[in-house]
């Protein structure tokens, strides 16, 4: 594989989860949710993430119903994939995000009890499980 650092996303319409993986290690860290309104990004802040972590490629959560089929936010998690690849140049991976939310939520309160689960704290872990999912599923780990 060519790709050794890559940045992971957990898209939403209020809130992006954003987590930064090496390939090498095959695992990934949170690093932060950035607002979203009705979906669209903050793009300057991207940008920002981008030109520090320098990434070879993105990948992005498809949000699916667990029967496999599209949801309401499915599409628009497609086309925020869509414009990432129009604005960086970037090769940008999709993957399937059912129940890394939940996954998430689970790892936080495992943690910290109730009082640690955070929206910010889930969406940039969600990030970080769908980007080692990637990395596991196509990496050699």
């Amino acid at each position: 594989m060519t790709h050794t650092t890559l940045l992971g996303f957990d898209f939403g319409m209020k809130r992006i989860g954003v987590a930064v993986g090496q390939a090498i290690t095959c695992s990934a860290n949170p690093l932060m949710t950035l607002s979203a309104k009705h979906g669209k990004p903050d793009w300057r802040a991207i940008t920002e993430l981008i030109d520090t972590w320098c990434p070879d490629a993105l990948v992005i959560g498809i949000p699916l119903n667990m029967d496999g089929s599209p949801q309401f936010i499915t599409r628009a998690a497609e086309h925020f994939a869509a414009q990432l690849e129009k604005r960086y140049l970037l090769t940008v991976y999709r993957m399937d995000e059912r129940l890394t939310t939940i996954a998430a939520r689970a790892e936080v309160f495992d943690a910290g009890g109730y009082k640690a689960l955070q929206a910010s704290q889930i969406d940039s872990l969600a990030a970080k499980l769908i980007l080692e999912a990637w990395l596991l599923e196509h990496a050699e780990c």
